[in-house]
């Protein structure tokens, strides 16, 4: 994890993530109807949801319409989806102002050129392993390993853990286990 001007994690409530190349690995299938079909690792849900059931939000915002995306983020309980965005700042911008919060309190994940724009607008830049490399040079934070392979679940325990917020999801499932 990287850059020299560090921003405080622990203040981060409000994750906004790309879906191509950090939900998932970049790779976009079609089946033989033409139905696009996309893969989200399951360690990245976990996370998500412990992020939200601790009191965080998670918004998606990205550049292309996915209804494979639509049906993920429902399981999870991320209702905010923003799809087809050419301007991430500015989305991203609308979304702070309409939650009342400071760049600070917000995180932004992206991992290629159109996701920089809203590196600016964000107190903390998170980038994949797999990111470009502009991306992973202007990210606060770089994560060990890659879009659509459980980067999204290192940047949620990062934050996480700087707030102190992990230790609890730990303990959930600690002590259960010590129950059996």
């Amino acid at each position: 994890m990287t850059n020299s001007s560090q921003p405080d994690p622990s203040l981060v409530s409000l994750l906004a993530l790309d879906c191509d190349g950090v939900l998932t690995n970049g790779t976009i299938g079609y089946d033989g109807h033409g139905i696009e079909r996309k893969f989200f690792h399951l360690h990245d849900g976990f996370a998500i949801r412990a992020w939200i059931r601790e009191g965080g939000r998670v918004v998606v915002i990205t550049g292309r319409h996915s209804p494979a995306l639509r049906v993920r983020m429902t399981e999870l309980g991320v209702t905010e989806v923003h799809e087809n965005v050419s301007d991430k700042n500015a989305t991203l911008q609308e979304i702070m102002s309409s939650h009342g919060l400071s760049p600070e309190q917000v995180a932004f994940m992206g991992d290629d050129l159109p996701d920089l724009p809203a590196f600016d607008a964000c107190g903390v830049a998170l980038a994949p392993a797999n990111a470009a490399p502009e991306v992973r040079d202007r990210a606060h934070f770089v994560m060990n390993r890659s879009g659509g392979d459980g980067a999204v679940r290192e940047a949620i325990e990062h934050l996480m853990r700087a707030s102190g917020k992990w230790s609890q999801v730990l303990s959930r499932f600690i002590d259960q286990a010590d129950r059996i």
